[in-house]
């Protein structure tokens, strides 16, 4: 199957590119404009993915009730509602519609690399190779340095998942330009050039994922059982509230909330999140054997509604959260790894 990740005509980048996330709570778009290095934001648009339901308790369980029709729909009607005339679209690949792993292989040249990388694939890649298409990126060897390998991060997604955007964009009346597996846009846009090792914790409506960046390379990928719809069942549950009304607690008040039955609920679930941060960046930093630890940063953000930019980095859905993780990491860090 073509890769659609490895556009041939980059050189020739449309002046103005649609770009679309599909995700669980909601279709966003926005349309930018590109001269040089120079990228615009020109448009913006979203709908909730809970208008797009039959029946609104759906959009609590799953992402994938939604058909091609009515994502294409809901795509018509934001580019109507904008008034966006753009045709290129990329699509950004939701993480839970991916497989991501890491390893080494051997210095070679760049022809020899895509033969390398598509032969260890099959090792580490539950479905066969010829039913995935695969992305990946190199880490380059720094100057003098003595490692011998090249560090690999992989992403495969399954050609049924890419198929289905080609449906999508075509359904929209868009020009497919490209995919991209969400982690590598993400990485891009938080982290950028900073040399640090950074955590990044994207917590999901559906799902969880932690990536470990070192000096702007995606080292590690974990998906995790963990969601923000647990928190907000949670406090339906201890409320006997409505979904959406136990949803609208959560991100005004979380666990700064004046009622001790809701902190205690909230944190119970917090916590085992907290110790997976821990442990695997306390893993990492011994397997990469970093002496400079607190260079350590972590960013957590949330692709929910009802953002609130608290802090650089962060993204905070549940009021207080952030606290709770600066405090847990300072103090794991200065008990547990000094």
């Amino acid at each position: 199957m073509k890769n659609i990740f490895k556009n041939p005509f980059k050189v020739f980048f449309p002046r103005k590119v649609v770009g679309v996330d599909i995700g669980t709570s909601a279709i966003k778009l926005v349309e930018l404009s590109v001269w040089g290095e120079t990228k615009k934001l020109e448009n913006y648009g979203e709908i909730k993915s809970k208008f797009l339901y039959k029946e609104p308790s759906l959009n609590e369980k799953s992402s994938n009730i939604l058909s091609t029709d009515i994502i294409s729909k809901a795509i018509r009607a934001i580019l109507e509602e904008a008034r966006i005339k753009t045709k290129a679209v990329t699509f950004s690949i939701s993480d839970f519609s991916t497989f991501c792993t890491s390893f080494d292989i051997p210095p070679m040249t760049e022809k020899e690399i895509a033969t390398a990388i598509r032969y260890n694939a099959a090792q580490y890649i539950t479905l066969p190779i010829t039913e995935v298409t695969l992305d990946w990126r190199v880490m380059p060897l720094s100057l003098g340095s003595k490692n011998s390998s090249l560090k690999v991060f992989l992403v495969a997604v399954p050609n049924q998942v890419i198929q289905e955007y080609q449906i999508i964009a075509k359904k929209a009346g868009l020009d497919l330009y490209s995919l991209e597996a969400e982690v590598f846009g993400i990485t891009r846009a938080l982290v950028k050039d900073n040399k640090k090792t950074i955590c990044l914790t994207d917590i999901g409506v559906q799902s969880s994922t932690i990536n470990i960046v070192d000096k702007g390379f995606i080292k590690r990928s974990y998906s995790f059982n963990f969601d923000s719809n647990q928190l907000t069942r949670s406090v339906s549950s201890v409320l006997g509230l409505r979904y959406d009304q136990a949803e609208e607690i959560k991100n005004k008040e979380g666990i700064n909330s004046s009622r001790s039955d809701i902190v205690t609920t909230l944190r119970s679930l917090v916590e085992p999140l907290l110790m997976e941060i821990k442990t695997i960046s306390a893993e990492f930093f011994q397997q990469e054997q970093c002496k400079e630890l607190f260079e350590q940063e972590l960013c957590v953000f949330f692709f929910e509604h009802d953002e609130k930019l608290l802090l650089l980095y962060f993204y905070i859905l549940v009021q207080g959260l952030e606290l709770i993780l600066f405090v847990f990491l300072y103090l794991a860090l200065e008990n547990s790894w000094v």
